[in-house]
């Protein structure tokens, strides 16, 4: 496996100390789906085959900021449909900058004694729904537009229909994640000194910036 296989180079390079970009909700043995379960699983392989290397994994929510694919691709879908269909619209997220997790990697670089083997999760100070966010970005935007949010069956539907479709915006395993808010019960900002940025501090700007 790939994460595995970066642990072993840093051992054979004599690097001591690997940060592991994960996400928020990874488990190996219970993520609901194909991809919080391989998230899980490489995290559990880098620390688990880590010796003498200082190994801490990262797992922020949905991470927003200059450019990112998140926040773009709502940004792009809301030019051209007046009605737009929410899958899975109550499901929570508490978006993180970009920025603030750079700084928790600089700040767990200089400090990698004090976080080795943990596994660290980060959270924005503010918890929105799916639905609320693609309104967010309507509204920021300056689109009048009908957000709907749609029931399970067809969030399930809409899935399966779109990850037949060139570029795959949703699939099924998307929508398998999003039956579990992606929000901290723990949020480690705090530990490493951090104060996170609020969504519409950051977003808003750019967002109004791209019109």
């Amino acid at each position: 496996a790939f994460p595995r296989r970066l642990v072993h180079l840093c051992q054979v390079a004599g690097v001591t100390q690997y940060l592991h970009m994960s996400a928020l909700n990874a488990d190996a043995a219970k993520g609901p789906s194909r991809y919080l379960k391989s998230r899980g699983e490489g995290e559990d392989l880098v620390h688990h085959a880590c010796g003498g290397v200082t190994v801490t994994s990262f797992r922020p929510s949905i991470i927003f900021g200059p450019g990112d694919n998140f926040f773009g691709v709502f940004d792009r879908l809301l030019d051209w449909m007046p009605v737009f269909p929410v899958v899975c619209p109550q499901t929570r997220f508490a978006p993180v900058c970009v920025d603030d997790v750079v700084e928790a990697f600089y700040q767990v670089l200089e400090r990698g004694a004090d976080f080795n083997g943990q596994r660290l999760n980060f959270c924005g100070p503010q918890i929105y729904t799916f639905k609320e966010l693609v309104q967010f970005v309507a509204r920021v935007t300056g689109r009048r537009r009908l957000v709907l949010g749609l029931p399970d069956s067809l969030s399930r539907l809409q899935a399966l229909v779109m990850e037949r479709l060139p570029g795959k915006l949703f699939t099924r395993d998307n929508y398998r994640s999003m039956q579990i808010d992606s929000v901290c019960a723990r949020n480690d900002f705090a530990a490493l000194g951090i104060t996170p940025k609020a969504l519409e501090d950051v977003m808003t700007p750019l967002l109004a910036r791209q019109r």
